[in-house]
């Protein structure tokens, strides 16, 4: 089994960054704009579509307000993992910084290196997105 876990600080309250990410169905919008092109949820099913073509059909296992987390497993769509288990979670730093971890199971083995590289690449435009220094001042 591969896992693949990041953590990355970001510069905004905890607050705002599960709000974007606890927004499950706007994943498009809110958290990866550009590198997720499309979010659609389906009862407890989103449906993401990726820059590169890729759709993933995301099981959503868990939401969980007050320990800012989120669980989904990959059950269907273009890629075809065994198994696959994912979190995204939000941890206070300081009071206007977050650590924002993404944890990722998956067999086989080798959609590890793929999926870590889509994952790095996701990560950067979430920390893009959300990072306040990101938002337009008025």
């Amino acid at each position: 089994m591969a896992s693949i876990h990041r953590d990355i600080l970001i510069d905004d309250s905890p607050e705002n960054v599960w709000a974007a990410i606890r927004d499950f169905g706007e994943v498009h919008k809110r958290l990866a704009p550009g590198f997720v092109t499309d979010t659609r949820v389906e009862g407890d099913i989103r449906i993401v579509t990726f820059a590169s073509g890729i759709v993933v059909h995301e099981l959503i296992v868990d939401l969980d307000d007050e320990a800012r987390r989120i669980a989904y497993a990959v059950v269907g769509g273009s890629l075809e993992p065994t198994h696959h288990h994912a979190s995204m979670q939000v941890l206070s730093d300081t009071e206007n910084r977050s650590h924002f971890v993404w944890i990722i199971d998956v067999t086989p083995d080798s959609l590890g290196e793929p999926i870590a590289e889509m994952v790095d690449q996701g990560i950067r435009v979430i920390k893009r997105t959300l990072d306040r220094e990101a938002a337009p001042t008025h």
